[in-house]
């Protein structure tokens, strides 16, 4: 048994065990940043969000929900899991290097590591429990 757990042999049905894993806890992670996000954008609400590109504030937050909570929910399902990550990838970079760029590391720290995390989905992709892999993406 301990021979397994010690074992350098490449294990497919783990690492696709894990990315299902992964890809589930990081969707529903970032969904507590991006639905209140969403709240936001409902009639009556009051806008208040960072502009670090110029391009105004609604669109801001449009593109930060777009990526938070959308393509959030496509990687939870593995769908178009590599092209869902860009953007979340970009938004991540955005809260770490423009809206937190003077802020010290520790502030940035969250940011950087779903930016990490993204990028890992996008160069390993879903794993085959995912609706790409059945639709053969």
């Amino acid at each position: 048994m301990l021979r397994g757990i010690f074992s350098v042999k490449f294990n497919e049905g783990l690492l696709s065990l894990w990315l299902l894993i992964f890809r589930t806890l990081v969707s529903v992670m970032m969904l507590t940043h991006g639905l209140p996000k969403l709240s936001r954008l409902l009639p009556g609400q009051e806008i208040s969000f960072a502009d670090p590109l110029g391009i105004g504030v609604l669109p801001s937050l449009i593109l930060a929900v777009f990526a938070e909570v959308i393509c959030s929910l496509l990687i939870f399902l593995g769908l178009g899991t590599r092209l869902a990550a860009i953007p979340l990838a970009i938004t991540m970079a955005v809260a770490a290097f423009m809206v937190h760029a003077a802020d010290p590391f520790t502030r940035k720290e969250l940011a950087l590591m779903y930016l990490l995390a993204y990028v890992t989905i996008l160069v390993v992709g879903p794993g085959k429990y995912s609706v790409d892999r059945y639709l053969k993406v």
